[in-house]
């Protein structure tokens, strides 16, 4: 087993900075987004739509690459798929920002998505390099990192867009580019060739069969399941978001960006602070249920917020929401990682990211539809529905 002692320095910063770029990926882009596609459209309803799909696309891409890119990490090891992405990454970055046609734009989203599928084979990664006992710690970092690229990928996208709209994105693929470079030579590969699979048969890289595969696994199935129950009502919030802000209390979209700031900051203290004292006391279970019910306490003071008409409870909500789901993350992810062996790692984290996508895929579609058709408040009590079956779902998982 490995000792924490023994974490190869160069393995944990290439793969910190990878995971903060993943972050980073997500939203620097949101700024400048409708001022790129601006030039190809010729109305505000196909800029509106033009937008939407570009989101969509990155996350189907997302579902559809990651389980591949963890099997093929399986099969040929971490560092090899964890290079080729991010340099990947470094191109679609590239072309994005030099645009010159809208399917271009879509062209590079959707090799964005893909190379983001390596989200799969960092997990494996960092379960590779890290012992069972201190997995959960190492994923509670990972989370907390993401969440900071996320959070300040916006601010960062806006402060460089005075240099252009396509500034971002050219800074993107350069530090994506250095991030590959350092790796080349100072990232060791983290799976012997004796825990490797012995072969890849075309079914593993078809990423349906590899998701009903993963899904077939016993001891990972129901917690798949439960995560699927979380993230689709996650994504679903994320995309109305804004627009709940703007229709129920009128605010700006400094002040949306301060809300997610907020949920940012949040974010970094849940796992520097709260995370290592409740590893202390509590299973990697009870973490995560306690997480999903402060996900329904806040799912339920948002809802209340539109009632009440009173903005305090919908940013009390909002940090009970971002606590939960900051704690739920690394916990859930470290009952995945123990769930699998060394040769299945690749292909597990590639399955839970990939309903991880296709959740953030369908919650908003679903999410939309309830917002305009049926009520403000029906997307928070579809979330409250959903956690509630999520805790029990896991709660009878033995």
């Amino acid at each position: 087993m490995t000792n924490s002692t023994t974490i190869n320095k160069h393995a944990l910063i290439f793969g910190l900075v990878s995971v903060f770029l993943t972050g980073l990926g997500l939203t620097i882009v949101a700024p400048v987004l409708p001022f790129l596609v601006e030039p190809y459209v010729h109305s505000a309803d196909a800029q509106a739509t033009a937008v939407t799909l570009l989101t969509s696309v990155y996350a189907l891409a997302v579902f559809l690459a990651a389980p591949v890119l963890g099997a093929l990490s399986d099969r040929f090891g971490r560092r090899p798929v964890l290079l080729i992405s991010l340099l990947g990454s470094a191109v679609s970055y590239f072309f994005f920002g030099l645009g010159g046609a809208l399917w271009i734009l879509f062209a590079s989203r959707i090799l964005e998505g893909i190379t983001g599928g390596e989200i799969s084979a960092l997990f494996a990664y960092f379960a590779d390099i890290t012992p069972a006992s201190e997995r959960t710690k190492y994923f509670g970092w990972i989370g907390a990192i993401v969440g900071v690229g996320t959070a300040i990928g916006p601010t960062i996208g806006g402060a460089l867009a005075v240099f252009g709209n396509s500034a971002p994105m050219y800074a993107g693929a350069i530090i994506s580019l250095i991030n590959v470079i350092y790796g080349y030579f100072f990232m060791p590969e983290s799976l012997h060739k004796e825990n490797r699979t012995p072969a890849i048969s075309l079914n593993a890289l078809n990423p349906i069969k590899q998701l009903t595969g993963v899904l077939q696994v016993q001891s990972v199935k129901w917690l798949l399941i439960t995560g699927f129950l979380l993230w689709l009502p996650n994504g679903s919030l994320q995309a109305i978001f804004s627009q709940f802000s703007m229709d129920t209390f009128n605010w700006s979209p400094a002040a949306i960006g301060l809300m997610f700031s907020i949920i940012g900051v949040l974010d970094i203290f849940s796992q520097a602070l709260v995370m290592p004292r409740l590893l202390k006391v509590f299973t990697d279970k009870k973490i995560a249920i306690f997480g999903m019910s402060s996900e329904v306490v806040g799912y339920g003071l948002i809802a209340f917020s539109a009632l009440s008409g009173n903005y305090t409870f919908f940013i009390l909500g909002m940090i009970f929401f971002g606590f939960g789901d900051s704690i739920f993350g690394p916990s859930f992810n470290g009952m995945i990682s123990k769930s699998a062996d060394s040769k299945s790692q690749g292909r597990i984290q590639g399955g839970s990211q990939s309903i991880q996508s296709l959740a953030r895929v369908i919650g908003p579609i679903v999410g939309g539809q309830l917002y305009a058709q049926l009520s403000h408040i029906s997307p928070m009590i579809m979330g409250m529905v959903l956690l509630v079956l999520a805790a029990l779902v896991l709660s009878n998982k033995r």
